[in-house]
This record gives structure tokens, C-alpha cells and sequence, in this order.
């Protein structure tokens, strides 16, 4: 039905006929001549209908925005004075000769051009969302992207293997979504939060090198970056150890970001322990386009009669620390207040802070409510550590150590964000060295901070019972401007490694056979060293992008609700569905079926 796609019109078309198939983006009646933008994916081009030929003049008018047609007419330079340099076709124009209404349209529920239409009329009306040019990036870079990872992966020698989406639930973190089984009453299947153990399986079936552009599903309170249901790369080597895997994914994410965007990353990524990456920024995914870091300064302050640094202070769990902003003494009081409401949301219990005004008097040169409170020696000791100078501000955290991390770790993004200190461009780092476990005194036992699969690093494997907490994994997370891209580690490959983190994790024997007795037994039977990495495919093209949330770079994304405004889902079955899968159901209180 069509020679070309419209954005594909340039001047060295000029004088030829073509044939196009799009939109209607907009159409203009100028005194008797009528110019309609067509639009395809490719982009926008100009035609004109003048009234030599009445029927299809009379065809043009009729036309209005979001009609589909397809136009025949020939390519001319635009009239001088009227070329549009924004536009890749702004140089030419096509004289149409031929028009066919193709389908009518009603009036859209929003213009695509209005940037403040809401996210819930956007989402409701998701096929009129993706005609917008932006949207329409979006989604080609995320294919880009795709074809490009893939391409790589081939070329290394990985297996594009799928896994199964009907599972059993295994425990990964997040709430399961369970599919109830017809055949089997009062059994159910789970949908994959990972293909983690289907891909170690693979690993020990001999397939070397795996990869799966794959569906993943996590019923967990969303916000900005997660989804119910989001897309991995997830991939798996043999015979390979971190550093292997570390450089073989830095060059493919630097060939996806050369190919389409035409950017070149560092080489090689920077590495930074998990210690380092929390003493500094407060965060495991630092973002380093901001200088800001954070300064203990705990032992400064044990002794001091001032409880509300001297409690944390001497708290093996607490952390006391500074964060210097530099030319932050021109905040105004409501601003500190505005920050102070915002470390809240971390659970900081306030913001303290002193301002640096003429350093040279010393303490008499400071200003701050909390300076009664401190010796002067510790005062000027910690504008010292901090590298304070005249007109800078040092905000303080005091409290337990995640809750100061946190609160501190968001403070210094937003202070960059707001006060234009964020350096542009992108920086990606690997974290390594991350604890094998967490304590969690809620549940008074360790849980694995990655998953119980990762394995310890090789000369800490006797801290698995001396000293836990001590233990450093072998796991290792991409991070990009802030945002963990991927995150991986070298697996466990020996059974009884493996029955000791179960054990450790308070999984007892005969739970450890009932959810991944299959694992233990395929470690039995010759299992290579392994591991592997995920990359989060969403996240990855939201920041490639530009754009703010996932759902910006998702075709079909489920509202923070987790439901599809679209297609209403999720919905009530009927009465006989329900039966057929052996569920019980209520009705007036009574039951039934």
C-alpha cells in the first residue's frame, strides 16, 4: 500500500512519486490549500492539496486529525522561507494527487501534543498514548536495544533458551503470583520471579552459555521502577569466574550505548566495594554525577553530653555523619525546613546542620542551633574532615546507620538535583563485595541479601559459622547514574555449600527438599562452577531514554495500582470458572460450589 514511510522523505526524493500510509497529525485549510502532516512511526511529512483536482480536494476536506489515509503525490522542494529545519522532511513537501480515507476517526480524548494530559487518561487510552512521537522513540530505542543485546549474546556463543512460566513457588522475596491448576485441585503453579534455578539447571545440563530476554512476575508494592509483571535480559556462563563476567558485560552494555546512542562509556567501569559505596554515599547504587558524600563523624562526638549525637555515636548499630554542601549557606530557613520534611520520609528524625560564614573566627564564625551543644575542638575538627569553607552548609544524619544511609544517601541526590550540582552524562559502576546476609531482628535471623544461591567469597567459607555477619558474597551489581541496571553473582555449585546457607537461613532440611529438592539433587549429579548476571531491560531503556518511570518505555504497563486501566484487568471470573479450578466460592455469606 505504500513506497516509503513518511519520515523517510528527504530532498533527494525530490521530483519523484510516492506512495504513504499514516495519520492525520494535523490538518490546515489556507485560503482554498490544504496541508495535512502524515505520520507514521518513521516520523512526520507535509502534503498539499490544491483544488485543480476537485474529487480530491473535495476528499481532503474532509479529513481530520488521527484519519487514517494513503496519499500518491510527488516530491518538491518546499517554497522559500518555508522550510522547516526541525524537522528531518522539513526540506520538501509533497503535492498530493491521489487521497483515500483509509478509516475515520472520532475526536481523540486528549491531543498527543498536550504534555499535561494525565497518566491515568494516557494508560486508559494506551493505543492513542503510543502514537505520540515521543512514545514512539521510546519504544523503538527499547527495540534497538533488545536486538542489540541479543546480538552480542550470539555472537559469544549464548543459547537463546526459554524457561518455563508455569513454575512452583519458591521463595525469592517477593509475594508469588499462583496460578490454580484445573487438573490438579488444590494445587497451584507460580509465576517465575526469575528464571534463577531453571538457568543453574541449564548450567548443569551442560549448556555453557544461556541467555532469555524473559517475563518475570513479583506481586510487591510498585512505584517509579518496578512492575508486576517486567522484562530481564537473564543470562548464565560455565567454567567462569566475576571478573570474566564483569568484563564480558561491560563490553556489551558499551557496544548498546555506542550503537544506539552513540555514546561511549568508560573502560573500563569503575569498581567500588559495597563498604565503600555506603560510607560515602549512603546508598549501594551511588549515583557519582553528584560530589556530595557523607563524612563520619561519630567518634568525634561519643563524649559529649548533646544524647541526640552522642546515643548513635556509641551505638555499634548507630551511625553519625556530615554531608557538606557547597555554597549552601544561601538556603533560607524554609528551605531547611523543606529538607528536613524530606529526610523524614527516610525516617530521619530531624536535620541538623551549621552554616559556614567567616571560617577564620573559628566557632564564632559558624552559625547553627546545635553549637552549644559541642565541644569546639570537635566542632572545628569536623569542619576540617568535611572540607568546609566560607558559605558552605554541613548538614548532619544521627541515628541508626540505615536510617542515617538513607536519609543522607536521597538528601545529597535531591540537594544536586535541585541546585543544578548533578554533572551531566553517565556514569556506570560495578558494587562488589556485598554482604552474604542480613540480620533481620524482626524475624530475630539472617536472611540472604541477594538470594540463597550466591556463593561466599572462597576464603570465607568457614565464616559461615564463626561469623556470619562477616561474610563477604561474590555477587556484584551494575550500576548506572544512581539506578542498578544488573545484579548477579557466582552460584553455589557444591551441595553441601549449598545445605549450609539453607541451614544458616534458617531453611531446614526437610523444607529445603520440598522447595528445591530438584536443585540439590542436579548438584549431585556434576555441577560446573557457574554464575550469571540479570539486567533489568525496563530500567536499562527508562534511562537511555530520558524518562522518569518504567511505564514510560513499557507498550501495555499496569498503573502503581497494579491494574490495567486498559483492559480493566484485573476482572471477576465466573462463578464456573471458579469451579473448574476447585475454588471455593462465598456467596451471601454462605458457601458454595
Amino acid at each position: 500500500m505504500r513506497t516509503h514511510y513518511c519520515g523517510e522523505i528527504n530532498a533527494d526524493f525530490i521530483d519523484q512519486t510516492v506512495e504513504l500510509c499514516g495519520w492525520v497529525n494535523r490538518r490546515r485549510d489556507h485560503g482554498g490549500v490544504i496541508f495535512i502532516d502524515l505520520r507514521d512511526r518513521s516520523g512526520v511529512v507535509q502534503v498539499v492539496y490544491d483544488p485543480d483536482v476537485e474529487d480530491v480536494f473535495a476528499t481532503a476536506e474532509q479529513v481530520r486529525n488521527e484519519f487514517v489515509l494513503r496519499i500518491k503525490g510527488r516530491v518538491r522542494a518546499r517554497p522559500e522561507g518555508t522550510v522547516n529545519p526541525d524537522l528531518p522532511t522539513g526540506e520538501i513537501e509533497i503535492l498530493g494527487k491521489e487521497l483515500e480515507i483509509l478509516n475515520r476517526a472520532e475526536t481523540p480524548p486528549f491531543q498527543l501534543d498536550d504534555e499535561d494530559t494525565s497518566e491515568e487518561l494516557r494508560l486508559r487510552y494506551r493505543y492513542i498514548d503510543l502514537r505520540r512521537p515521543v512514545m514512539q522513540e521510546r519504544i523503538q530505542l527499547r527495540a534497538r536495544v533488545t536486538r542489540a543485546l541479543r546480538r552480542y549474546l550470539d555472537e559469544q556463543g549464548f543459547l537463546d533458551i526459554e524457561t518455563p512460566m508455569l513454575t512452583r513457588a519458591t521463595p525469592e522475596g517477593a509475594r508469588d503470583y499462583l496460578v490454580p491448576s484445573r487438573v490438579h485441585a488444590g494445587k497451584f503453579f507460580a509465576l517465575p520471579q526469575s528464571p534463577q534455578l531453571f538457568k543453574q539447571l541449564l548450567m548443569m545440563s551442560g549448556m555453557d552459555r544461556y541467555y532469555q530476554v524473559v517475563r518475570c512476575f513479583r506481586d510487591e508494592d510498585l512505584r517509579a521502577d518496578r512492575q508486576p509483571e517486567f522484562t530481564q535480559l537473564d543470562l548464565e556462563m560455565s567454567f567462569i569466574d566475576e571478573e570474566q563476567i564483569m568484563s564480558l558485560m561491560e563490553e556489551m552494555i558499551r557496544g548498546v550505548f555506542r550503537e544506539t546512542l552513540g555514546v561511549e562509556l568508560p573502560d573500563p567501569f569503575p569498581r567500588m566495594s559495597y563498604a565503600e559505596a555506603m560510607r560515602r554515599f549512603g546508598s549501594d547504587r551511588p549515583d557519582l554525577r553528584c560530589s556530595l558524600e557523607l563524612v563520619d563523624v561519630a567518634d568525634l562526638l561519643t563524649d559529649i553530653e548533646f544524647k541526640v549525637f552522642a546515643g548513635p555515636a556509641k551505638d555499634p548499630k548507630g551511625r553519625v555523619a556530615a554531608l557538606r554542601l557547597p555554597g549552601g549557606g544561601r538556603l533560607s530557613r524554609k528551605e531547611i525546613d523543606d529538607y528536613t520534611k524530606f529526610v523524614g520520609i527516610y525516617g530521619a528524625k530531624g536535620l541538623a546542620y551549621i552554616k559556614v560564614n567567616e571560617l577564620a573566627n573559628g566557632v564564632n564564625g559558624l552559625q547553627s542551633p546545635i553549637l552549644k551543644f559541642i565541644p569546639d575542638e570537635a566542632v572545628m575538627e569536623i569542619m576540617a574532615r568535611t572540607g568546609a569553607e566560607d558559605g558552605d552548609i554541613v548538614f548532619f544524619g544521627a541515628d541508626k546507620a540505615q536510617v542515617v544511609n538513607e536519609a543522607l544517601g536521597a538528601l545529597r541526590v535531591k540537594l544536586a538535583e535541585d541546585l543544578g550540582l548533578m554533572e551531566e552524562g553517565w556514569r556506570p559502576l560495578w558494587v562488589v563485595d556485598f554482604p552474604m546476609f542480613e540480620w533481620d531482628e524482626g524475624s530475630d535471623r539472617w536472611h540472604a541479601l541477594h538470594h540463597p544461591f550466591t556463593a561466599p567469597k572462597a576464603d570465607q567459607i568457614d565464616l559461615l559459622e564463626s561469623d556470619p555477619g562477616a561474610c563477604l558474597s561474590r555477587a556484584y551489581d551494575m550500576v548506572l547514574n544512581g539506578t542498578e541496571v544488573g545484579g548477579g553473582s557466582i552460584r553455589i555449585h557444591q551441595e553441601a555449600v549449598q545445605e549450609k546457607i539453607f541451614s544458616l537461613l534458617g531453611i531446614g532440611e526437610e523444607e529445603a527438599r520440598e522447595k528445591f529438592g530438584f536443585l540439590l539433587d542436579a548438584l549431585k549429579y556434576g555441577c560446573p562452577p557457574h554464575g550469571g548476571l540479570a539486567f533489568g531491560l525496563d530500567r536499562l531503556v527508562m534511562l537511555m531514554a530520558g524518562a522518569h518511570s518504567i511505564r514510560d518505555v513499557m507498550a501495555f504497563p499496569k498503573t502503581q495500582s497494579a491494574s490495567c486501566l486498559l483492559t480493566q484487568a484485573p476482572s471477576e471470573v465466573s462463578t464456573e470458572q471458579l469451579r473448574e479450578l476447585h475454588i471455593r466460592v462465598r456467596t451471601q455469606g454462605k458457601k458454595s460450589g
